[in-house]
């Protein structure tokens, strides 16, 4: 993927100043390229369902805070999150959120936009993205300052992603992560993105920012994007038939397809550039517990001695 352009910029900038950054494609952002104890504690305690935190193992975590902290200019909210992706950017100077109701509430009283930013742990371009603009200072405060910003792993939440990779590609033409989109309070977006170069995206973000404080553009974008959120609902939305039934042939068809991309050498489904979906492993071994398959425990214990 390229960076975005600067005639491309300047497109998605008029976009904006237009107040139809949702129903317009800007078509010039093109996706990427593809606590611890000593062990003789673990010794003592290893029989013990339950053990009691003691005030040694207390101490010792303060000690281990404190050496982090030492280490790390900046730690964030991410810190507690269990995604590794998340947890690759608990270090940044941003003040990344979680998504959740603190970040909204947060966004809803102090009237400021919100800036998300959506990928996953073995994307390359989340990296680029990251190293040259979320570890940036610069790029931290003029991102603290003007915006709420939320850090999502599309692998933790695929029905998120989905809802604003389809608002993406419907303005811009195009998808891909990482997945930069700017969005109201009430979770309406505006304007999407993928990867943007550090210079591109600074001017991005303070032209968002002044727009958000125009008086006459404001009213035009916060309709617009909620006029997308509307239809994007509507989209996403399907009628279940009542009198459905489970077949369970497309279970064990789905499990056979699975099985037959597996790598018996490295481990994992799927072909060349193979990427992670931790849906795919789960499914397998959920059916093959189920049924004692043997070969698909095996492939999926195979799998996760190849990823340690």
């Amino acid at each position: 993927m390229n960076a975005i352009n600067q005639r491309g910029l300047l497109i998605a900038i008029a976009v904006l100043a237009l107040g139809l950054g949702c129903n317009q494609e800007t078509g010039n952002s093109k996706n990427p390229a593809p606590t611890n104890q000593t062990s003789q504690n673990k010794k003592e305690t290893s029989n013990l369902k339950n053990p009691a935190p003691t005030d040694q193992t207390s101490q010792n975590e303060k000690k281990k805070i404190a050496v982090e902290s030492k280490k790390h200019k900046f730690t964030n909210r991410l810190s507690k999150e269990k995604s590794p992706y998340l947890q690759q950017h608990k270090h940044n100077p941003v003040d990344w959120f979680p998504w959740g109701k603190e970040a909204f509430d947060k966004a809803k009283k102090e009237d400021k936009p919100i800036f998300l930013s959506i990928g996953y742990s073995t994307c390359h371009w989340c990296h680029v993205m990251e190293r040259e603009s979320f570890e940036n200072e610069e790029v931290g405060a003029l991102l603290n300052k003007n915006f709420v910003c939320i850090k999502l792993d599309r692998e933790e939440r695929p029905d998120i992603d989905k809802i604003y990779m389809t608002f993406v590609q419907a303005t811009t033409g195009g998808g891909g992560w990482p997945m930069s989109v700017f969005i109201t309070p009430e979770k309406n977006p505006f304007f999407g993105g993928t990867y943007f170069r550090k210079p591109d995206f600074m001017n991005l973000c303070e032209r968002v920012n002044e727009l958000w404080h125009d008086a006459e553009k404001r009213p035009l974008i916060e309709k617009d994007a909620k006029r997308m959120r509307e239809a994007l609902t509507k989209n996403s939305t399907r009628k279940t038939d009542p009198n459905a039934k489970l077949n369970y042939g497309m279970l064990t068809n789905g499990l056979e397809q699975i099985k037959a991309t597996y790598d018996p050498r490295h481990g994992g489904f799927g072909n060349k550039p193979k990427f992670p979906r931790p849906c795919e492993p789960a499914f397998v071994l959920w059916q093959a517990a189920r049924t004692k398959d043997k070969d698909g425990i095996g492939m999926v214990t195979h799998t996760c001695q190849r990823m340690a």
